[in-house]
């Protein structure tokens, strides 16, 4: 392929502009130009920028660099090779500087590797872009690419009006400046007038005439002039009533439409939908309007200072008042927004004559970058990213501002939201929750990281009937101060995370996730926080199943159409085969994830949940392979394997254990025709994984419809030692074997395994290996009385209710025991 830097070069108009943007001090472009095929030939891809380890291979490629820069200096020869061999021996003892020991962090290898993968990237971009090429996902991505072509295209038209608007500005200052020298004159002729009596008469007769002729003309061409002038000032105040008019178009464009849309897909990611993508395109475009926002109120001010130099009765004093709270308003809408956003934050402009400073409540391009766990655990770190996207244009980080986090209630949101006044409320404690922005010079972004933020304590509201701490939803906010132009403006700002659900114990963590998966899926764009439909159509829960499914389980195997007809069936206790009859239907919360599911003792979340849970922990290349079918009851595995040939068997999701995994299978004996296992679940598969528990039951044979069970299998089987090399005691112990057995099925069938009689049943051993999230850390175990000793009864009545719930779980009395020998 054509080296990017060759096509780079054949970049006009505003691809051009944006191309020569990317190049500065930081790097210039004369290296780029020099070392091109260099440049391009190197795996800057490669290194993990969030790894310091991999400092030796990006110090690797800097010293590389030098070295490329100094040979190509060396090599340069006569006139005009004379200045270009200094400038790049400069440039080479500069980037030398970046290996000193003393050097700043800002200026590390790791920097400049950020720098040009930066550069790189968008050079690709500009002229994939140039040249048009059609992109893998088609249609989407060209309605994308028109808009973004006509955002680009309206900059373009607001570069030229502002260019133009700074020329008519100079016209006026010009004319203005010899209006002013020519108005002396007329007062110095004034004043020659003032001395005529000290003249005698003929004298001040002829020189009388002369001064009236001059100071006749002079005042009329004043008088015309003095019309010129306010004219000039009229058209351009105009100018930039209709550049503001612009402005403002082309923000709402970015801050309502794109900002927003990146924002929702942002909360999709949450439910494991695609991620939401860069913010560096974003940036551009903020950037630029905060670029030419800060040009126009730098002309209006001009405009108002030559106005008050030079007075004229007028319209024009008005239109500048007003063009000036027009800009204000705008640039404060860049940092902040006063209509209501996807994530409901609003705020309020003063009065329309602005104090200095100017005080603000916004939100907007204030932005989290990375979403803080929306299940929160107390007790547990966590961390967030916020970045503020017109902080390099607006030299922000001249003084970085620092950012305050904490943790706030829906009520509490919603107070801020109107304005009323919550100062310093909060709903809780955060640890380590102040952190300075930091400016990274080669991708100009402001950004502060909070690394190590833990929960310390949480103060719960009063909650609304049946509604359980799993239900109630928090935020955190982040907000900051900070002034622009030399403390002339100075900005609060603010934005709130996406809900979060606080829990204390494990055990917690999967109804809160279910509120966190609806609220995701459902929030509509401008809501009050935190309101979420209470019934949406089964097709719209469908989908947000089907993403949550594929993220959790990891798989890009998700539900088909059959699975999501035994879900509808499992949900309605409903008969009906068809996907079309449930198309119309609703699902409230309640039958989410309130109510139980008919004759059981647990939600149909819960019950969905616990399959993605045993899935992803144990199962993962069985559901990917196809050898699981899962979503079937015992009467359709009855009936699916009616016709097939004894050993045919098929693993499904259990009806009466969450997150069980059961083998259903036909041989034909005296006793029955259809066999089915007690459920696995996650504590036996930490035992014995499932692929060696079918390999250990030889009457097993196919996998459905007709597989045979090794081929699917046989790959996940754990190596067995050889019969000839048994395995050597160790300090006089030898190694037990454990191995599935079904003394009941053997029994009946008369199938006599090799070495069947000699196995002993025996019972799963009870706690082999508790459920991981139970103890994990056990320097950190979940506290019912946390370190502080506030003993948190709601939270603590939540887990007992669970325990309690797992023990009245009934055993279904059709199941087959197994047992491990």
């Amino acid at each position: 392929t054509m080296a990017v830097w060759i096509q780079a070069q054949q970049l006009q108009g505003e691809a051009l502009r944006q191309m020569q943007a990317l190049y500065g001090q930081h790097f210039p472009i004369e290296v780029r130009h020099y070392l091109s095929q260099w440049i391009e030939s190197q795996a800057w891809d490669s290194i993990d920028l969030d790894n310091p380890q991999e400092n030796v291979k990006a110090t690797q490629l800097l010293e590389g660099l030098i070295q490329e820069l100094q040979k190509k200096a060396d090599h340069q020869v006569g006139e005009d090779g004379f200045l270009l061999k200094i400038k790049l021996g400069h440039y080479a003892t500069q980037l030398q500087a970046m290996l000193s020991p003393q050097n700043t962090y800002d200026r590390c290898p790791m920097e400049l590797v950020r720098c040009i993968r930066h550069i790189l990237y968008h050079e690709q971009r500009l002229v994939r872009e140039a040249n048009n090429s059609p992109s893998p996902s088609g249609s989407l991505v060209d309605a994308m690419s028109q808009k973004h072509l006509q955002i680009n295209q309206t900059f373009e038209e607001l570069r030229l009006i502002t260019q133009d608007s700074e020329n008519e500005l100079k016209k006026l200052q010009q004319t203005q400046e010899y209006f002013i020298i020519q108005y002396q004159e007329n007062m110095r002729l004034q004043a020659q007038f003032s001395q005529l009596s000290q003249l005698g008469p003929q004298e001040r007769m002829s020189r009388e005439t002369t001064l009236q002729q001059k100071k006749a003309s002079l005042e009329a061409w004043l008088h015309r002039e003095a019309q010129t002038l306010q004219q000039y000032r009229v058209d351009l105040a105009e100018k930039h009533q209709k550049t503001l008019q612009l402005l403002r178009k082309q923000q709402t464009t970015i801050l309502d439409d794109e900002l927003i849309q990146w924002k929702r897909r942002q909360q999709l990611a949450g439910n494991g939908g695609p991620p939401e993508g860069t913010l560096d395109v974003l940036q551009t475009w903020c950037e630029k309007l905060a670029e030419i926002i800060w040009q126009n109120r730098q002309q209006i001010r001009r405009a108002e200072h030559l106005c008050q130099q030079l007075p004229i009765p007028g319209p024009v004093e008005e239109m500048l008042s007003e063009l000036n709270g027009t800009i204000t308003d705008i640039i404060s809408a860049l940092v902040t927004r006063y209509k209501l956003g996807s994530d409901g934050w609003g705020g309020q402009v003063g009065p329309a004559t602005f104090p200095a400073p100017l005080i603000l409540l916004p939100r907007s391009t204030f932005i989290i970058e990375k979403q803080p766990p929306q299940v929160l655990k107390t007790q547990t770190k966590f961390a967030a990213t916020v970045r503020l996207l017109v902080g390099g244009k607006l030299n922000v980080h001249m003084n970085p501002p620092q950012v305050k986090a904490t943790i706030i209630s829906e009520q509490q949101a919603k107070a801020l939201l109107k304005n009323e006044s919550t100062r310093n409320e909060s709903s809780g404690e955060i640890l380590n929750n102040c952190c300075v922005m930091e400016y990274h010079q080669a991708t100009g972004t402001l950004s502060a990281h909070f690394r190590n933020m833990s929960l310390k304590r949480i103060k719960r509201s009063d909650r609304r009937g049946a509604e359980s701490v799993t239900e109630e939803k928090f935020t955190i906010l982040f907000e900051s101060q900070f002034s622009v132009g030399g403390n002339e403006l100075v900005f609060q700002v603010k934005t709130l995370s996406l809900p979060v659900v606080v829990i204390v114990h494990g055990s917690q963590d999967n109804n809160a996730t279910a509120t966190v998966l609806w609220d995701n899926a459902f929030a509509e764009p401008g809501r009050v926080p935190f309101a979420v439909p209470d019934k949406v159509q089964w097709p719209q829960l469908c989908e947000a199943l089907n993403m949550k499914f594929k993220a959790e389980v990891q798989s890009s195997r998700g539900l088909t159409k059959e699975n999501l007809v035994f879900l509808a069936q499992k949900l309605f206790n409903s008969t009906s085969s068809h996907l079309e009859d449930y198309s119309s239907t609703t699902v409230s919360w309640s039958q989410f994830n309130r109510e139980n599911l008919p004759g059981r003792n647990y939600t149909f979340w819960q019950w969905f949940d616990g399959v993605m849970e045993v899935l992803k922990k144990h199962l993962k290349p069985h559901w990917n392979d196809g050898a699981i079918l899962g979503f079937v009851n015992k009467q359709q595995a009855h009936d699916l394997l009616i016709n097939k040939p004894d050993g045919t068997f098929l693993l499904r999701f259990s009806d009466s254990e969450i997150g069980g995994i059961t083998i259903a299978w036909k041989f034909d004996s005296s006793e029955r025709m259809f066999w089915n296992l007690m459920p696995f679940t996650t504590r036996d598969f930490s035992i014995r994984s499932l692929a060696d528990r079918l390999g250990d039951l030889s009457y097993l044979i196919y996998v459905f419809p007709d597989r045979p069970k090794d081929e699917v299998f046989s790959k996940y089987y754990t190596p067995v030692l050889c019969e000839s090399t048994p395995a050597k005691a160790v300090d006089g112990y030898v190694k037990p074997q454990i191995k599935q057995v079904v003394p009941e099925f053997v029994n009946a069938s008369g199938d006599s395994a090799p070495g069947g009689a000699t196995y002993m049943d025996q019972a799963p051993s009870p706690a082999v290996c508790s459920q991981p999230h139970y103890n994990m850390y056990t320097q950190n175990p979940d506290p019912v009385l946390d370190p502080e000793g506030d003993f948190d009864l709601e939270d603590t009545m939540d887990v007992a209710r669970h325990v309690e719930e797992l023990l009245r779980r009934p055993v279904d009395s059709q199941w087959i025991p197994h047992a491990q020998s």
